[in-house]
């Protein structure tokens, strides 16, 4: 386990956790890091240079907007999305930012903020990931104060260039560390714990380490009301995207469906036409496309573990809680920890990045996330739990990320809904089979992984082939 609950569903805004949050955090970072040096005084020019996919697809993805909110001392988890798009308009209209909040200084952005899109990764860079950011300010007479290489790994995960992942470091402050699926099952085995306890006993082992006995807090309260916090951000975001009608930004001119399907659905309910056993599946076709149209107008989403693939799991945890008779607040403790804890797997063993591994790496893993979050929610076993994930994940490989116009939009706002519909088929499979399977959680991770890496990158999020390529924008 190297990503706690919390790393992997963080509370942001949308359109990507990678191509928005993640270069939102670095800037952010690289400012404060400035002041707290005392070196912000001394900056004249600050210049940003995207990589790879950023570069690429940075346009439709918000990455520039990112980049002017990041400097400007914003962090996604915290900026008010009301107050988005004036802040860039000022930027960018008085061509000078606050870096850090705090220190005026001129900003060109055709100067100033560079899309190298000739070039893959940074050059010198020790890392190599199609995600990659260099930042660099300068003094009055033109030299190089400070420059530092990010890369933004999928999920808003954000790693330097030359550091060491600090998410490595959990594996000494839990007490049930986990590196496979495999060591997860014996570990719960051999202490007689439920996938969602033991992840439980380690998030809580985190709490104590971050805060201290001295926070005068239960960690288990903690964990908890962390919990409900990020269903209750996913809730509220369902809610807006099912009321809020128009057309999404960005040029290809979509319209929101959400709204206009669930008031379809709820005349026939109104009407009495509730025959239809499969209608509970229409209502999580519109959770998921609600969320995602939601995070595609750069609203407040949740990762989970990416914006990309951030209605899946909020469709299915809500599928839960109003069509399963004796669902309940525990249940959705369970939902949470134990498709964490199959997150985690993922997070540490293959990717969560489309721009590294294709859209399995988002919607792939959102899907299996929340098959193994159903299944525990609904009493199976770890065993069972294990198998729906890899269920719901045999089922994703090989999949492309190929937005059209670098959006994410097309195919992204229904392929959410699709994988929320296979992470329901993949539970209801799971525990109504033994628990013997001839292919491993851990295998079709690792298979996961492989395909990915040998996915020509023009399918990873760059919008050069695919749909991307074949559909034109009009």
């Amino acid at each position: 386990m190297t990503a706690s609950l919390f790393e992997l569903y963080k509370i942001g805004v949308g359109p990507s956790s990678s191509h928005t949050m993640g270069p939102m955090r670095a800037c952010c970072r690289f400012a404060r890091e400035l002041d707290s040096h005392g070196a912000l005084e001394r900056v004249a020019r600050v210049q940003v240079e995207l990589y790879g996919s950023l570069a690429h697809t940075g346009l439709g993805h918000g990455t520039d907007r990112a980049v002017l909110l990041g400097l400007s001392g914003n962090e996604p988890a915290t900026i008010d999305p009301a107050l988005i798009e004036s802040t860039v308009a000022q930027i960018r209209s008085a061509q000078r930012i606050h870096l850090a909040g705090t220190r005026s200084i001129p900003f060109d952005e055709a100067r100033d903020l560079l899309f190298r899109r000739e070039q893959m990764f940074p050059p010198g860079a020790r890392m190599q990931h199609p995600n990659g950011l260099r930042c660099t300010v300068f003094d009055s007479e033109g030299a190089v104060l400070d420059q530092r290489t990010y890369f933004s790994v999928g999920g808003g995960f954000i790693v330097e260039d030359g550091t060491t992942e600090t998410l490595v470091q959990n594996q000494k402050r839990i007490p049930f560390p986990f590196h496979s699926a495999a060591e997860l099952l014996t570990l719960a085995h051999q202490h007689e714990l439920s996938i969602s306890q033991l992840m439980l006993e380690n998030e809580c082992a985190l709490i104590n380490t971050d805060s201290g006995p001295a926070s005068g807090r239960a960690p288990v309260e903690t964990v908890r009301e962390g919990i409900d916090r990020i269903w209750q951000t996913m809730s509220a975001c369902m809610e807006r995207g099912m009321v809020t009608e128009g057309i999404l930004p960005g040029g290809l001119n979509v319209r929101r469906r959400a709204h206009r399907l669930a008031e379809r659905l709820r005349e026939k309910e109104v009407d009495g036409k509730v025959g239809d056993p499969l209608a509970p599946l229409d209502w999580v076709t519109v959770y998921a496309m609600a969320v995602n149209e939601e995070n595609a107008a750069g609203g407040r989403v949740v990762t989970a573990p990416t914006n990309g693939a951030a209605g899946v799991i909020p469709a299915v945890a809500r599928y839960y809680e109003r069509f399963i008779p004796g669902a309940d607040h525990e249940g959705m403790v369970r939902f949470f920890l134990t498709s964490a804890a199959i997150g985690s797997l993922y997070k540490e063993n293959a990717s969560i990045s489309g721009a590294e591994v294709g859209c399995q790496g988002e919607v792939g893993v959102a899907c299996s996330m929340a098959a193994a979050g159903l299944t525990a929610a609904l009493n199976g076993t770890n065993g069972q739990v294990e198998h729906a994930a890899e269920i719901a994940m045999e089922h994703n490989l090989g999949m492309t990320c190929d937005p059209i116009g670098g959006l994410v939009q097309i195919p992204c706002i229904e392929r959410n809904a699709m994988g929320a519909v296979k992470a329901v088929h993949a539970t209801r499979i799971a525990l109504n089979e033994s628990e013997a399977h001839k292919v491993s959680l851990d295998q079709v991770i690792r298979t996961m992984y492989l395909t990915g890496l040998d996915m020509q990158s023009r399918y990873k999020e760059t919008s050069l082939a695919g749909l991307a390529l074949n559909v034109i924008e009009c």
